[in-house]
């Protein structure tokens, strides 16, 4: 969950290890366990671990709310730590070596890096151009976000009931059109933001031949 960063904090605040950011921190360090519970074939103990991961990123943002405490480092932290669990979730679930039950769709997995890779690209873009912009998550793009995180906790079920649960198919594509449209949308935004500033800093015209003579005598 996004904790952002309020306008009057000190740099000394920004970096400080508030517990919110430990939360968040806490949820970097619970990947690599899942990913090796996952692969060492413990479904239950994986499932429990995705869970309590996804608690911290509930919790970490209440807490900076409640505490007063939203720093810079969180808000650099935490979608770095959403992402390495999902991308992690799905890769992994992906892999046909692991002789799983269930695997998430190699289509799909395509699907979600690549909206995450595009979008980083148009945000690095946008920055460049624009100067440094904030992009905050929007509607759409936190309905994707609950809808691969939904995929994953049915996928670690079905795996450790030895079969899929009922709907997942459907569930694999209604994940892949939320996560294709918050990827237009946010490509959508990133065009507006540069339409926006190339109108309000248009370049200027080449004078014409009369001014640049000057007037005439």
């Amino acid at each position: 969950m996004k904790q952002g960063v309020t306008g009057t904090s000190s740099p000394e605040r920004n970096l400080k290890l508030t517990p919110a950011n430990q939360l968040t921190l806490l949820r970097i360090i619970l990947v690599p366990l899942f990913v090796l519970l996952l692969v060492s074939g413990r479904q239950g103990s994986a499932v429990i671990v995705f869970l309590a991961a996804g608690l911290t990123d509930v919790l970490d943002g209440l807490v900076a709310r409640r505490l007063g405490q939203k720093t810079a480092l969180g808000t650099l932290l935490d979608p770095i730590a959403d992402k390495l669990l999902l991308v992690s979730s799905f890769i992994v679930l992906s892999l046909q070596s692991l002789g799983l039950a269930v695997h998430i769709p190699q289509w799909l997995l395509i699907i979600v890096i690549g909206r995450d890779l595009l979008i980083a690209l148009s945000v690095l873009m946008v920055n460049l151009l624009n100067g440094k912009r904030v992009f905050p998550p929007s509607v759409l793009g936190k309905a994707a976000t609950a809808a691969q995180s939904i995929t994953v906790v049915a996928v670690l079920v079905s795996n450790w009931l030895r079969q899929a649960i009922g709907g997942l198919e459907a569930l694999f594509y209604v994940t892949a059109a939320l996560t294709v449209g918050s990827a237009v949308h946010y490509l959508l935004r990133g065009a507006g933001l540069l339409n926006s500033t190339q109108q309000q800093n248009p370049r200027e015209k080449p004078q014409s031949t009369t001014e640049r003579r000057g007037p005439r005598e």
